[in-house]
């Protein structure tokens, strides 16, 4: 159970020089970026929100960890993800353009992968390009201070999917929140935070409850620098509940603000890569369904 708490924290374990996935592992997770990269390509759209497994959070009731916007131009690399990441060196989160294949490297299995994106319609998906193009927009949402917990609707911390929502929020407000006028005194980036927060509520935006169940995991979490509990409301830490924001949070959000949101979703089972096109989940086992793809995978 205290691996499902410090997950996060056992993911960013490359801060201790953590190792890599064998070249077998990696020739394998580079077919399955391959795979998705041809399927967004395929899909006529210029961007799409991606996510990826990466920790082990099946125990909390959660399959994936991480999420970014995926952009078919704009960066050195096609179809790159930005995102949030953890900067060790620096000790600070910052923002991060990264290969499709490099984002999918991040699962913490590589024997089972799994791995969506989000299509969305043309009128929510031109204002999301503009607004992650932007390196202004952008980076006016980033917060300073990084933690995997950080409650939803807190400014003290902030987690790589809470960037993602409140990119969203901005982007699909009108006129874009983070240009709007910052009150004298104000810190820019809490303005920002604050009005994209504002806009997520506004638009029904409810982050996942993570139920730990067993209040001494809570102080074990404390152990981690990259978890805290500080940010959220005394009552949720005594009940050893957390609001926290991930990527299945954003994937319903979307769809419910964005009807016309369309979904793939990958998975791996033995040799083979299944393709799922809508919103029915993969199960467990990654069986695949009438009308599902599938993709053999080859082995040098």
């Amino acid at each position: 159970m205290l691996g499902a708490v410090a997950s996060h924290a056992a993911g960013m374990g490359f801060c201790q020089g953590s190792n890599e996935p064998d070249a077998a592992a990696q020739d394998r997770l580079i077919q399955v970026a391959d795979v998705l990269r041809a399927a967004l390509y395929r899909s006529g759209h210029r961007a799409a929100i991606v996510a990826r497994s990466g920790l082990s959070l099946q125990r909390l009731g959660q399959r994936y960890s991480h999420a970014g916007v995926a952009l078919r131009d704009g960066t050195d690399t096609p179809w790159a993800v930005r995102q949030l990441y953890f900067d060790c060196n620096a000790d600070k989160p910052r923002l991060f353009d990264q290969g499709l294949a490099g984002f999918v490297m991040g699962v913490n299995d590589a024997a089972d992968i799994r791995v969506f994106a989000l299509l969305l319609p043309p009128q929510a998906e031109a204002p999301l390009l503009q607004a992650a193009t932007d390196d202004q927009v952008a980076l006016s949402l980033l917060g300073s201070t990084y933690s995997a917990s950080a409650h939803a609707y807190g400014l003290r911390y902030q987690n790589c999917n809470q960037w993602l929502a409140e990119l969203l929020a901005t982007a699909w407000a009108s006129p874009l929140r983070a240009r709007s006028q910052v009150p004298d005194g104000a810190d820019p980036v809490t303005h920002a935070r604050q009005q994209a927060q504002e806009q997520l509520w506004r638009q029904g935006y409810r982050p996942t409850e993570v139920n730990l169940k067993w209040q001494p995991l809570v102080w074990l979490a404390r152990l981690s620098p990259w978890l805290h509990t500080d940010d959220h409301p005394p009552a949720d830490a005594a009940a050893a509940r957390f609001r926290v924001s991930l990527p299945e949070d954003v994937a319903r959000w979307v769809r419910a603000s964005h009807p016309g949101t369309d979904r793939i979703e990958l998975c791996t089972t033995g040799q083979q890569v299944v393709l799922r096109r809508g919103w029915e989940p993969l199960g467990p086992g990654c069986e695949a369904m009438e009308g599902d793809d599938i993709h053999t995978l080859v082995t040098n």
